[in-house]
């Protein structure tokens, strides 16, 4: 490995052409970044500047070498930031299940940051539970319970989990009862209930479907779904604004047709000082849930509609 100190100097000369302007940005003398260029140009065995009218000019070498230091400092940047404390008072850093983050809290966020306009919000995904263990995160929202996991877990959101498919496929086979959807095809996402267990749960254990189609996304499923592939299984949850607008319906009103779990889960990190836009951030994510109708399994926390047996 060159001397790290070495690199510093050489990123910062590079990045303004200059050793003094370089060495201002490090807080120390040009002939200190110039002894440290000199060290790593001993090392490599190349020259990295030469001198041009007053200015320092990356040789083709130089360039090379700036160019790939500077997809390594980005790393252990990011790399730092995903691990260390945030030092900010007004920074959140906020994970979710792909899904979710994309369909549902995303388009909403705008709701938030209007009243906290002060606020820098970094939202990531999460692509696999396992990952909760990887990331730095203040607050996370997966789907599905994670394991093994030293942090604060906590039912969070319900979902009704119910056929959905487009007007237009409804009418063209005649969906009315679970039993028509052995002429359509059913469209598999990753969520909480198979296809299996729900014909189970309403009588039709023994149905065999025309097709079927298996996605690993559920707004890939909701997306096949609105352009007429098939029946998906889904909650209003990710599928709200479809629902809203009529490219999907729900073909069998009775509500017992439906399945309510809970799907989702707050996730906080143990031993870390929550700060206030953590708490207000929760705060707005239950006020959003409630207004929209659904249902909050938090404890002590008011739901959106009366819950049923699944």
């Amino acid at each position: 490995m060159p001397p790290l100190r070495a690199l510093a100097a050489f990123k910062a000369a590079a990045r303004h052409a200059s050793f003094a302007k370089g060495a201002a940005e490090l807080g120390v003398t040009p002939s200190a970044i110039s002894h440290q260029i000199q060290q790593l140009e001993d090392f490599l065995g190349v020259a990295l500047f030469r001198r041009q009218a007053g200015r320092a000019v990356l040789t083709a070498a130089g360039r090379t070498y700036a160019s790939e230091i500077e997809e390594a400092f980005s790393a252990i940047a990011a790399a730092t930031e995903r691990v260390a404390p945030q030092s900010q008072r007004e920074h959140l850093v906020v994970a979710a299940s792909p899904s979710f983050a994309v369909k549902w809290l995303q388009p909403r966020m705008q709701g938030f940051l209007r009243t906290h306009p002060e606020a820098r919000i970094r939202l990531s995904t999460l692509s696999e539970r396992e990952d909760i263990e990887k990331e730095r995160f203040d607050i996370a929202i997966t789907y599905g319970r994670p394991a093994h996991t030293a942090m604060s877990i906590e039912p969070f959101l319900l979902e009704c989990l119910r056929p959905l498919c487009s007007p237009e496929l409804a009418a063209s086979i005649g969906l009315r009862t679970p039993r028509d959807l052995a002429r359509t095809t059913l469209i598999h996402s990753v969520n909480a209930l198979t296809w299996a267990d729900y014909l189970r749960r309403v009588g039709e254990a023994a149905l065999r479907p025309r097709n079927e189609l298996w996605l690993d996304r559920s707004l890939m499923a909701v997306e096949a779904a609105v352009s007429g592939l098939g029946v998906v299984l889904e909650s209003e949850v990710l599928a709200a604004d479809e629902l809203r607008d009529g490219r999907l319906i729900a073909p069998f009103a009775d509500q017992g047709f439906e399945v309510e779990t809970t799907s989702y889960f707050l996730i906080r990190p143990l031993g870390v000082s929550r700060g206030s836009l953590a708490r207000a951030f929760e705060a707005w994510l239950l006020e959003a849930i409630t207004a929209e109708n659904l249902t909050v399994a938090m404890a002590g926390q008011p739901t959106g509609r009366s819950a049923r047996t699944s």
